[in-house]
């Protein structure tokens, strides 16, 4: 047929994009899991069928090493409405007598659930860690309590091949750089029924108390010591310290890092963003921040929405917008997150317009 294929680590792929491709990448919910594929059924079979229902932007064949299928594959579309489509033609559909295909929507996980950390480990170094030793690190949130060993971490990655990979180095990566044992493995998720969208404001009420109000107040003072963090070139100290390795020498205050040829053009905070806009706006003479967060919903991919409005007295425009957080233990530990996803967005739009010069 002359489709063009590539092996690769027990499947063997076609586009990704193909050659011929219009349109951006797909986005989430875009591909479909194909299982009780006849061992005998391959890709000159399997590709038209499914580009029947649209283009393909990749399609993925489970192998065996002696080559034979491991019954088993997945089929990407442009958009989550040819892939919604896609499941409802193909399902059930006869590929030889007596065979039907089961085509379901595909769970395309992008969380990794690392446990084993030490009980003194800190969010801001272990996602300086791991943003260090893999790529596409988005968020990190830290669980402890009883039936967890030290603590744990709950990672969102940008993709499920760049959660895939890290899972793959994880471990040994910890090994050499820490002398560390930690385990790997992909957070749970609940198997979604493709015949049913899945309601995010259903899903928020169960990880937010029906209760939970707005976050009305000014920036806290710290009640210890900030936790530093170096630069992306080494090792946080925080963590340093946790597993016995050297640590940064602390400096006497906050800081603030701005961009230039090491840091590629962000921001890097020394301490809790929380702390340092309260730090920079008591140096610049204006009122401390005044900060209104409010829950807004739970998006598909698993993360918090939290809308916002900060008012600084001095400083006529407010300053509003979105952020995002992963689920936590409880109300109060997502509002403190969402509060510093909140500060740091804030500190990033006082640099971006100059307010901080």
């Amino acid at each position: 047929t002359n489709t063009k294929l590539t092996q690769v680590n027990g499947q063997r792929k076609y586009g990704g994009p193909p050659e011929v491709w219009e349109g951006p990448t797909p986005g989430p919910r875009c591909e479909v899991f194909i299982s009780q594929i006849p061992r005998d059924t391959y890709e000159d079979i399997l590709i038209p069928l499914f580009s029947s229902i649209g283009p393909l932007w990749e399609f993925r064949l489970m192998m065996n090493f002696s080559g034979q299928n491991r019954g088993f594959a997945y089929a990407k579309y442009g958009s989550a409405a040819i892939a919604v489509e896609a499941i409802r033609q193909l399902h059930g559909h006869m590929v030889e007598p007596g065979y039907r295909i089961s085509v379901r929507r595909s769970t395309e996980k992008r969380h990794l659930c690392i446990g084993g950390l030490p009980a003194s480990t800190r969010q801001e170094g272990i996602l300086q860690v791991l943003r260090m030793l893999v790529e596409g690190v988005e968020r990190v949130s830290l669980k402890a309590g009883p039936g967890i060993e030290g603590v744990s971490a709950t990672v969102a990655f940008s993709s499920h091949h760049a959660a895939s990979m890290a899972k793959k180095v994880l471990v040994e990566a910890f090994k050499k750089q820490f002398a560390m044992c930690v385990s790997v493995k992909w957070q749970p998720t609940e198997k979604p029924n493709p015949d049913e969208p899945r309601c995010p404001q259903k899903r928020a009420k169960s990880l937010l108390p029906s209760h939970l109000g707005p976050l009305h107040h000014s920036s806290p003072q710290p009640s210890g010591p900030p936790s530093f963090l170096t630069l992306p070139a080494s090792i946080p100290a925080g963590f340093c310290r946790a597993v016995g390795g050297p640590t940064a020498p602390q400096l006497p205050h906050p800081t603030c890092s701005f961009p230039n040829s090491s840091t590629q053009g962000h921001l890097v905070f020394a301490a809790s963003p929380v702390m340092l806009l309260s730090k920079l706006c008591e140096r610049a003479g204006v009122g401390q921040p005044f900060y209104e967060v409010q829950y807004s919903h739970a998006g598909p991919d698993g993360f918090l929405y939290f809308s916002y409005k900060v008012q600084i007295c001095g400083i006529t425009a407010a300053f509003k917008g979105l952020v995002m957080i992963l689920p936590g233990p409880n109300a109060s530990t997502m509002l403190e997150e969402a509060q510093k996803a909140v500060a740091q967005q804030v500190l990033q739009k006082m640099y971006n317009t100059g307010l901080t010069h």
